[in-house]
């Protein structure tokens, strides 16, 4: 068994564009799975690919669709699209498989390739780990003669999409005043084309990528943005998407942020009173606020927790047959719609909610009770070893015998730890968080005073 994990954490490849994550490594890729599915498919196998605006997204995208075509696939290049596109592309057109090539929320420097299955779910670890094995140094034959592959221009795949997109609301959002924040990135060109022909009046910012201001003071990582022009604009709600638009955070007519726990609460509650919510279950992250929890249970609805990343939250909906599940995040899976968070996709179901129930988005959140919750993102090279240091261990056992919940993880895909302490308190959370913090820095010894 390969070293998993060495390239491909939770979302797939991710790294420095040119530094960790170079051309040739998006070269090498495409050429193992060119090869692994002409192979499996006995013939010419076919690969869907799209990519986000960052400016390093051509290079890896032109290596990748090289390599691939090197070893005999056709790629089929849907250009600047949305993760969930792809996802939904595969699904629909029976693909091989697909590739996104974006880095999501991180800033635009990094970069990332997100591997996609033929069911449009992310690709088995099996498969990702011969990817590994092969970056790692193995040999492929070259196709030769007529076995090269072709790269196809497929728009159309993108255009699909949006079709789709445009049939699932059931009401039209006329009348409706909506702020869209594109975090230029992947939705900027389609998310307003989405809103403009379900008859929304869009008004929307992070619209002007250049390949290097992708999330920078925008989109769902900076929903501050967002909410002063929802409050200028006097607009009934507001929707910001990160780089590659799989997540969306929510803003309502207040301006008050509303993220992705706020996000389940109303849409479990909707769906529950249209007798749709299967076996009255949401799936949640153990990053989701415990008030999220109590909140729905409240309700008679049931809150399942899982570990980070929409992967996990897919897999348990799988398993206990939940239809809606998510991140606090914005990743929200609607499972009968995609196999995967949808940030689009999800904005269409709030607006749906709003305008059917006849209520502002502020009062389909009340009754959510949320418990403070304080977070630190620790940068540490060595992150794993960080996080393990016997003080913190400490530190997060001595915060739960006071009542809280403390959970520290290392990032999938960035370098870094987070901390997350939430309870009753406020004051109490901030000073646990700042102990650990220290302590994952190596800063706390032992023998500190509490």
């Amino acid at each position: 068994m390969g070293n998993m994990g060495k390239y491909f954490g939770t979302d797939g490849f991710r790294g420095v564009a040119n530094e960790t994550l170079t051309a040739v490594h998006a070269f090498r890729t495409g050429r193992f799975l060119g090869h692994y599915y002409c192979v499996k498919r006995g013939g010419r196998a076919r690969i869907v690919v799209g990519k986000d605006t960052r400016r390093s997204s051509y290079m890896l995208e032109y290596a990748l669709a090289a390599g691939a075509t090197a070893s005999g696939a056709d790629v089929y290049l849907l250009h600047v699209t949305t993760t969930p596109s792809v996802s939904y592309v595969a699904r629909t057109e029976k693909f091989d498989c697909g590739v996104m090539i974006s880095a999501s929320h991180n800033p635009f420097g990094d970069n990332g390739i997100k591997l996609i299955g033929p069911t449009g779910e992310k690709l088995e670890d099996s498969v990702l780990r011969l990817v590994e094995d092969f970056l790692d140094g193995g040999t492929l034959p070259f196709a030769v003669g007529e076995k090269v592959g072709r790269t196809v221009d497929f728009v159309a795949g993108r255009n699909r999409y949006l079709a789709y997109l445009l049939a699932l609301p059931r009401v039209s959002f006329r009348g409706m005043r909506v702020g869209l924040d594109c975090a230029n990135g992947s939705a900027w060109a389609i998310s307003k084309a989405v809103f403009d022909a379900l008859g929304a009046q869009v008004f929307a910012i992070g619209v002007e990528p250049d390949g290097v201001n992708v999330n920078e003071n925008c989109g769902s990582t900076h929903p501050e943005r967002l909410c002063a022009f929802v409050r200028e604009n006097a607009l009934d709600v507001g929707f910001a998407f990160d780089g590659d638009a799989d997540r969306c955070i929510c803003v309502d007519e207040a301006g008050k942020v509303v993220d992705g726990d706020g996000i389940l609460y109303l849409c479990a509650r909707a769906l529950k009173a249209r007798g749709e919510l299967d076996g009255d279950t949401v799936v949640a992250t153990v990053m989701s606020n415990l008030g999220l929890s109590e909140s729905l249970q409240k309700h008679g609805i049931t809150c399942v927790g899982t570990e980070v990343g929409d992967r996990s939250v897919c897999e348990e909906m799988a398993r206990c047959g939940a239809i809606l599940g998510g991140e606090q995040s914005g990743h929200i899976v609607f499972r009968k719609y995609a196999q995967t968070g949808d940030g689009i996709l999800t904005a269409l179901k709030v607006m749906e909610t709003i305008i059917e129930s006849k209520c502002p988005l502020s009062c389909l959140t009340e009754g959510f009770v949320r418990y403070p919750q304080v977070r630190r993102n620790v940068r540490a090279e060595n992150r794993g070893e960080a996080a393990a240091r016997p003080r913190v261990k400490e530190l997060v056992r001595e915060a739960e015998g006071y009542g809280m919940r403390a959970i520290v993880r290392v990032s999938g895909t960035e370098p870094v730890v987070r901390v997350l302490v939430e309870g009753a308190r406020e004051g109490a959370c901030e000073s646990y968080a700042e102990r650990i913090a220290r302590a994952v820095r190596g800063e706390e010894g032992v023998c500190a005073e509490s």
